[in-house]
């Protein structure tokens, strides 16, 4: 395949791992809320069970040395599958069990699909570096896609008045359709060489790397989780408090593109602290002006950084381990993972109390300035 063909099929797996697999649950959460009767703190528990899958089959990925064809398509029907089976069952367990499985799979998508992406563009043509960068950006823009397109359908069957499984049953058979999509693009096997295989040695600055980045993910995982929900209590009119998650998504595409211009001139360090800081601003806003308004700034600043800070967080990583990358790698996103457990984990604890949304906002974005921070004794100026 050529390179863009490449980055487009890297794209639509993302899409349907992460936009669905992932982070679906989020939009259709409120209309769960109203069907169902399940509550803010069983909506974090639900959560935390997908978040729990993922960082398992992170786990499991970062032992794997190949991931082959085979495995990549099996991930993306298991995500299919398990999204599809949520419309058909009410059992809250079934519901947990199934999460957990979407979450592993599409942990497995991430890493496998995005180091086959990766490392084909790199070599496939040998594309000059600003349009590796481009090709690098599209890839990793399929999260943002998945989640705007996500979001967006179950926008139109709230506005037709169709049920939670309606849409868990939609959402299943769209990711079905673009992993068949690109069922054959998916050749050959993703290994992992490009991010290093060599010993870490660890010291100060890659301890600094693993916690600024679990910062990241117990940061973000608040809004990424509840922001519909915080949008339906400022204003409970679907039309309007269900755009906040396609703005997110919109938000973290067009993020990437950017990222890749920002990388011509700063750091990757640079860009990480200047988007976690941001994306810290962004978490807090709906503190201290909780309003429609407030909740699309922060789906702005939250949407369109979160994919920043994980490019350049992995770049960052190969800088500072070298060979040892791949160790570093793998500890930052079980960091990652396990800060995003914590989030809503601390949303259940903290359901039914008064002003719990404002208290758990208030930890994530002191998590993330606190993150940032912790990366400015090192260079961030220069282009790397």
């Amino acid at each position: 395949m050529s390179p863009l063909a490449t980055a487009w099929t890297g794209l639509v797996a993302l899409a349907v791992a992460m936009g669905i697999g992932r982070f679906a649950f989020t939009p259709v959460l409120p209309m769960m809320q109203g069907e169902a009767g399940v509550t803010v703190a069983e909506g974090g528990w639900l959560a935390a069970a997908n978040y729990a899958g993922y960082l398992a089959g992170a786990l499991l990925a970062t032992v794997v040395r190949n991931g082959s064809a085979g495995s990549m398509r099996g991930a993306l029907l298991a995500v299919g599958m398990a999204t599809l089976a949520m419309g058909f069952t009410a059992s809250f367990a079934a519901w947990m069990a199934l999460r957990f499985l979407a979450g592993a799979a599409s942990a497995w998508v991430l890493v496998f699909v995005s180091a086959w992406a990766l490392e084909r563009i790199a070599t496939a043509s040998r594309p000059a570096r600003q349009g590796q960068d481009s090709l690098n950006a599209t890839v990793f823009a399929g999260v943002g896609a998945g989640i705007g397109a996500a979001g967006l359908l179950v926008l139109v069957l709230m506005a037709v008045m169709a049920s939670a499984a309606d849409a868990w049953i939609a959402l299943g058979i769209v990711a079905l359709a673009g992993s068949l999509l690109i069922w054959n693009a998916l050749g050959g096997s993703a290994t992992q060489a490009a991010n290093g295989a060599g010993e870490l040695q660890w010291s100060l600055a890659s301890m600094r790397l693993v916690f600024a980045y679990g910062a990241l993910g117990f940061g973000y995982i608040v809004p990424a989780t509840f922001l519909p929900v915080m949008a339906k209590q400022a204003l409970d009119d679907p039309a309007l408090f269900g755009w906040s998650w396609p703005v997110f998504g919109a938000a973290a595409a067009a993020s990437t593109f950017v990222a890749a211009r920002w990388r011509r001139r700063w750091s990757a360090r640079a860009v990480w602290i200047a988007s976690q800081l941001a994306m810290a601003a962004g978490v807090a806003i709906p503190i201290a002006w909780p309003a429609l308004g407030a909740t699309a700034i922060s789906a702005l600043l939250v949407g369109g950084t979160f994919m920043v800070v994980t490019m350049t967080g992995i770049q960052e990583a190969r800088r500072v381990a070298g060979g040892g990358a791949r160790t570093l790698i793998a500890a930052m996103t079980s960091a990652f993972a396990a800060g995003q457990i914590a989030g809503p984990l601390l949303v259940s604890a903290l359901a039914g109390r008064a002003n719990a949304f404002s208290v758990a906002l208030a930890c994530a974005a002191t998590t993330l300035a606190a993150g940032a921070l912790l990366l400015l004794p090192e260079r961030t100026t220069g282009r790397e």
